[in-house]
């Protein structure tokens, strides 16, 4: 995720935030849960939304003991005998999917999701126990990277689906511009992409809320990065579009209700400076390259603090995305040495 420009430009709706593993009712029918998170990013927020006489879920939080003991209290607290019918996950990343399958098991809901979204989490579930391939230690090599990070990409990789409970066999797909009728809300699904395949919001025009997931964050930057299936990938390109996508879908004025952070108004300006974040890290990266660098060389384009060994792999795959994204704009030049690093340069 990328340093933050320095100036506010949302507008907080709460004055502060539920405890860790509480809950807060927003409004009749929409309840803020907030999930702790056994990672840097110690939070995750997540929905539960009134459906009639029953409730649906919206993100689940990582698959972990302490989760699932937090949403027995919530399912009690909250739910109680109602029934629960549909667990709706906005995107694959562990700590939005984790307990989805066990929810869905233990309430006999249904899965809803966006194919790409869960077709990808079963392949990547299925990693889990491999050792890492010689596909990924080539090109986390042809990064860069020092024996100590390579050294723990082996050692972590396989570690998605610890967190991750078995998805169910079948889902229901949801697609961009998707209506979804709960309660007495109607929901339009909006598609982003570029921080991961095809990430579905939630809109409710009636009411002016947005369920943003990570696809609109207050105070950070979503990681937008590239790995070892798809190295060519340019995934800031489909980020960069998505960003201009949801401000021609949302006003201003909507209440984004995001996966990290609080609630906040502010949706074009936030928007505008997300943009204006990437277009500033590609100003240093491509004036960082009128020398030859690696990929691990320009986190400093990037990043503020020092990237630590533990976190090279998301650092890469963000210094690698931005130089996709120079590379298909033919503003700079790949070529890889005869030791199987890859190299950027300006092009001339």
């Amino acid at each position: 995720m990328l340093d933050v420009l320095d100036e506010p430009v949302i507008r907080y709706a709460y004055p502060a935030n539920p405890e860790s593993g509480g809950i807060l009712e927003l409004e009749p029918g929409l309840v803020w849960l907030r999930m702790p998170l056994p990672f840097a990013l110690d939070h995750i927020n997540l929905w539960l939304l009134a459906d009639g006489a029953g409730w649906v879920m919206v993100d689940t939080g990582a698959g972990t003991d302490d989760a699932r003991a937090i949403w027995e209290r919530t399912l009690e607290r909250v739910v109680g005998s109602a029934r629960v019918e549909r667990v709706i996950v906005t995107h694959l990343h562990p700590d939005h999917v984790g307990n989805a399958g066990w929810l869905c098991d233990r309430l006999s809901a249904t899965l809803w999701m966006s194919r790409e979204e869960y077709m990808l989490c079963r392949v990547l579930c299925a990693d889990t126990g491999r050792p890492a391939p010689p596909e990924g230690k080539a090109f986390y090599h042809g990064a860069g990277f020092p024996p100590e990070a390579m050294h723990r990409y082996e050692k972590m990789f396989g570690m998605f689906g610890r967190f991750v409970a078995s998805l169910p066999e079948s889902y229901r797909r949801l697609k961009d511009r998707d209506r979804i009728e709960i309660g007495e809300r109607s929901w339009e699904v909006v598609v982003g992409r570029g921080h991961s395949p095809e990430h579905a919001c939630l809109y409710d025009a009636d009411n002016n809320v947005l369920i943003g997931g990570d696809q609109l964050l207050p105070t950070i930057s979503s990681h937008i990065g590239v790995y070892p299936t798809e190295p060519d990938a340019d995934p800031l390109a489909e980020w960069l579009s998505s960003l201009k996508h949801m401000e021609s879908r949302v006003p201003d004025d909507v209440l984004v209700l995001p996966s990290h952070g609080r609630p906040f108004r502010g949706a074009h300006a936030r928007l505008d400076q997300l943009q204006r974040e990437h277009e500033a890290a590609l100003e240093k990266l491509l004036e960082m390259c009128r020398e030859p660098r690696r990929a691990v060389d320009v986190f400093p384009a990037l990043f503020r603090s020092r990237v630590r060994e533990n976190t090279y792999v998301m650092a890469a795959g963000e210094s690698i995305a931005h130089l996709n994204y120079l590379r298909n704009q033919k503003l700079i030049e790949l070529w890889t040495d005869a030791d199987g690093v890859n190299w950027y340069q300006a092009s001339a």
